[in-house]
């Protein structure tokens, strides 16, 4: 009986580690996909940095994307939220950091559509700001696709305002290829997601262009807007690190919004993001 017991502990002790072994990763799809995760909201109180008054917008607050582009050569994490899921302790419903809040982890809503952070091939970041950066050493295992004028602000000796070197510092060791500092980079080589360069919120923000089959093109505009009505009445962010060069730089994506048919994705536009369809669910 002893030996019984001992045999079913052991047994029993394995069976997370045996899940773990088992794990597998769904098989690529036969073209895009993209996935919509809830990675929390923005409480912002002052929208006057934004140059507006709270009567002026819709709604102050701002909601936290987070992107899986499940590809036939491999999946990209675009932006990985605002606050780590460590924060949000097992039995709580939400975790607060600053201005941001999360219910959900973004780990948990992966394993929803069957993948672990281990399962990722990519990682990028629409900028390096903390809202955008919060889960990146869970991806450390992937190749961190970036800006050398971004990589090197994060890893410096002196990183710049609104981040938090305890959400990446893991990213140090990470395999990192470093794309052209101007211009787009086609992540798989076929024109279906590409970075588009879009500096002026920081000096290599960039913006994602994703080709899906079904749904038609969409942009996502990583901080080149905050607010829709950014877009309308064209007011700039007081702190973008060169507002002139953020004007300039929605111009051009206008541009090529008209000319490619796509659809912008204001990544912070609370009463958009949650009308999109959310993980498991998907657009391709």
């Amino acid at each position: 009986m002893k030996k019984y017991r001992e045999v079913l502990v052991a047994a029993l002790l394995l069976t997370p580690v045996l899940a773990q072994a088992q794990h597998h990763a769904p098989p690529p799809p036969s073209s895009v996909r993209l996935y919509v995760f809830n990675c929390g909201s923005l409480d912002i109180s002052d929208p006057e940095r934004f140059r507006f008054t709270k009567a002026e917008l819709a709604t102050t607050n701002m909601s936290v994307a987070c992107f899986l582009i499940a590809h036939p050569k491999g999946t990209l994490m675009w932006d990985v939220g605002a606050v780590p899921d460590g924060a949000l302790k097992p039995g709580e419903k939400s975790a607060t950091e600053g201005y941001a809040t999360i219910t959900r982890t973004l780990k948990s809503q992966l394993e929803e559509v069957g993948y672990e952070p281990s399962d990722i091939k990519y990682l990028m970041f629409s900028h390096y700001h903390y809202d955008h950066i919060a889960n990146a050493n869970d991806f450390a295992s992937a190749t961190w696709l970036v800006r050398k004028v971004e990589r090197d602000a994060l890893l410096g000796p002196t990183p710049p305002a609104r981040v938090k070197p305890e959400y990446y510092d893991k990213l140090r060791n990470s395999k990192a290829v470093i794309i052209p500092a101007t211009g787009d980079y086609d992540v798989f080589g076929d024109g279906t997601v590409v970075a588009k360069f879009a500096p002026g919120h920081t000096p290599a923000h960039q913006v994602l262009f994703v080709k899906l089959a079904k749904n038609g093109p969409v942009v996502l505009s990583g901080d080149l807007y905050h607010y829709p009505e950014e877009r309308k009445f064209k007011r700039v962010p007081v702190a973008d690190f060169d507002p002139a060069q953020t004007a300039a730089t929605r111009e051009k994506l206008e541009a090529f919004l008209k000319e490619s048919g796509a659809q912008l994705w204001i990544q912070h536009d609370y009463t958009a993001n949650s009308k999109l369809k959310k993980a498991p669910q998907f657009y391709e």
